[in-house]
């Protein structure tokens, strides 16, 4: 009965610790980590490369935007972006996406500066939209939360360009 019991309590530690072991590995994964919260439904590529080229496969325009963790005119528009279903749906559908936290050596994603935040589009030409621009003549490239329709605009420009001119 002893041997019994003992068998049976390690198979219950055995269950409970995979259990355990898988809801730790799920904790992890939940919030996409290359999402950083920008929307975890969409399919974030890693790097800037990897985004031109998947832009070039798939016909799809590439959208990268530069922010930072500590900066709370990047965390507002994270919020905005996240919360706009319009965008959620157009980002994980039509678009190739790319959050990054530093700075790539493409000077052609910094036309006007380093700042954050920045949305700078790329054709799947591999041309970078300097025409695709926000509100602001001082920071091309940023946009605000209330400017959401302003970004879907020019996210539908970016689509329609596509067919225009590619």
């Amino acid at each position: 009965i002893m041997l019994h019991s003992t068998l049976a309590l390690s198979l219950l530690l055995i269950a409970v610790s995979s259990n355990l072991a898988m809801a730790i590995k799920k904790e992890k994964r939940a919030p996409q980590t290359l999402s950083r919260g920008w929307g975890d439904d969409i399919t974030w590529v890693q790097t800037y490369e990897e985004g031109l080229y998947q832009a070039k496969k798939s016909n799809k325009p590439l959208m990268v935007i530069h922010h930072l963790e500590d900066c709370q005119y990047c965390q507002a528009l994270k919020k905005a972006f996240a919360e706009n279903e319009e965008i959620q749906e157009m980002a994980q559908n039509n678009f190739i996406m790319l959050n990054l936290m530093h700075e790539t050596t493409d000077k052609n994603l910094s036309p006007d500066g380093q700042y954050v935040p920045r949305i700078i589009f790329v054709d799947p030409s591999l041309t970078v939209r300097a025409d695709i621009t926000g509100r602001y003549s001082n920071r091309l490239y940023t946009y605000e939360p209330q400017d959401m329709p302003f970004l879907i605009e020019n996210m539908k420009k970016a689509l329609r360009l596509i067919q225009t001119e590619l």
